[in-house]
């Protein structure tokens, strides 16, 4: 029983294993001079796990009673964090390099956080649940304030840590009630309890609970509140983190609770979720207008795009869920060829995040310009990009679930976000020349920065099986 047990979680256990081991060999064998080869190992070892846990085969299997889930949902959900996690690692190790903040600690500490996210999305549990959120966590606001010579960093990490917790707390007194009503923890004893009659009081309140802790880590209105500042103080590879794999995590642990342990009261959450998605779109298309700081600004941005990933929940349906999937995917690929750039982004050694320091950039390096270009685009929604089939899935099933009015402030939010996305590539190409950008790019950003940028264009052909994929995932969670 155990070894069926080990041999279900054995690619959590084998990240967690290397993480110890790493730590171990980077504290005896020179700390710093380690923290290079330690990125590039963290990267494979992330990317052969991504391969052993897209391998494991179609069916579902349980551990520890139920309490850890493996099914074709976690899988995906896994696979794209396991490899967002191990490209922004080898993406950001250059401007690390560069002003001398790559410490053997970070690539450590980000290992860690991916297995707290891959418990998240396995989670069958409250309490399983909550570990995974809190090891994910705990490493996330550590690497938010690794800068320790600047104040901003600092401050990153601090809010982020004082709001993560006051997020935790709100987390925890939701699943205190879920399991006083259920007298469970377990997620299948949640929905069963659901099940027997009508969804009560207090496990409406619950649920309500749970979930405003659970969207503060997708950054969803009105819990918000971290994301602009902790994206513009941390690191800008350390953002590019945070606006990547623990946002996917997020979203399908979100997914997970609400359909496992909450299915029997779709009509009840749906409307939370809802307006949560209405607020966000719309907040992140208006106060992103008028920044300066393109950090700031993606901060914003991802904002208003986690609102139209929940539009895709709040359907409640197997269809909303595969919209929801294929849509964090884009939005995952999007953001790791944008940030590819902004973290290249100087001046004199310096990193810059003046959006007016763009002006005319296209003249003096056009490949990428014209890459960041079809990005911007995609992230717009500009049709042929995939940013405008990622949007046409969930506005498709808010349509279909009768949310005809959430479909429709969607399109009204996203012809005001294209503004200033649509503004970058005006500075680009038209704007005026400021004191000159340089962005030195080692291979690996460079490949991410064009790759990316050339599947949002040739991804329509048939979106490289992600489609497929997040059809099985969506009916293995609803099945």
């Amino acid at each position: 029983m155990i070894s069926a047990d080990i041999h279900t979680i054995l690619p959590e256990i084998l990240l967690a294993a290397y993480a110890m081991a790493a730590l171990l060999a980077a504290v005896y064998g020179g700390k710093d001079r380690l923290a290079g080869a330690l990125t590039w190992a963290s990267a494979a070892v992330m990317a052969l796990l991504a391969v052993m846990v897209a391998s494991g085969g179609p069916g579902a299997a349980s551990a520890f009673g139920g309490s850890f889930v493996v099914d074709a949902y976690g899988r995906f959900a896994k696979v794209a964090v396991l490899l967002a996690a191990a490209l922004v690692l080898l993406m950001g190790q250059g401007p690390l390099e560069r002003r001398g903040l790559l410490r053997f600690e970070y690539p450590v500490l980000v290992a860690l956080s991916v297995v707290g996210m891959m418990v998240m999305v396995s989670a069958g549990d409250l309490m399983v649940l909550y570990m995974g959120l809190e090891l994910q966590s705990l490493a996330l606001y550590v690497v938010a304030a690794m800068n320790r010579n600047s104040e901003r960093s600092t401050e990153a990490g601090l809010k982020y840590f004082v709001l993560g917790a006051l997020s935790s707390g709100l987390l925890l007194y939701g699943a205190s009630l879920a399991y006083g009503y259920a007298g469970t923890t377990l997620f299948s004893g949640i929905l069963g309890a659901a099940n027997d009659g009508h969804v009560g009081l207090g496990l409406l309140v619950g649920l309500a609970f749970i979930i405003a802790g659970l969207t503060f880590k997708v950054s969803a209105v009105p819990f918000h509140m971290w994301t602009p500042d902790v994206y513009e103080g941390a690191p800008t590879p350390v953002t590019a983190f945070f606006a990547t794999a623990p946002k996917l995590a997020a979203m399908g642990l979100l997914g997970r609770v609400l359909f496992d342990a909450f299915g029997q009261a779709v009509g009840d959450w749906r409307q939370i979720i809802a307006l949560l998605s209405l607020l966000s779109m719309f907040l992140g298309a208006v106060a992103a207008i008028g920044q300066t700081n393109i950090k700031r600004l993606m901060a914003y941005s991802s904002i208003a795009h986690m609102g139209y990933a929940l539009m895709g929940l709040a359907a409640g349906s197997e269809q909303g869920v595969q919209a929801m999937l294929i849509y964090m995917a884009i939005y995952l690929t999007m953001n790791i060829g944008s940030f590819a750039f902004i973290m290249a982004m100087e001046r004199d050694g310096k990193p810059v995040t003046d959006i007016a320091s763009l002006g005319l950039y296209g003249k003096a390096e056009p490949l990428k310009a014209y890459a960041l270009l079809a990005l911007m685009f995609s992230l717009a929604g500009v049709p042929p990009f995939m940013g405008f089939f990622a949007k046409f899935a969930v506005l498709k099933v808010a349509m279909l679930s009768g949310l005809a009015w959430l479909a429709l402030a969607g399109v009204i939010a996203s012809v005001i976000g294209a503004f200033y996305y649509l503004r970058i590539v005006y500075i680009m190409f038209f704007g005026e020349e400021g004191e000159g950008l340089e962005t030195p790019m080692g291979p690996v950003a460079w490949l991410a920065l064009v790759g990316s940028a050339a599947v949002m264009l040739l991804g329509v052909v048939n979106m490289f099986g992600v489609e497929g994929a997040a059809a099985a995932a969506a009916q293995a969670l609803l099945r």
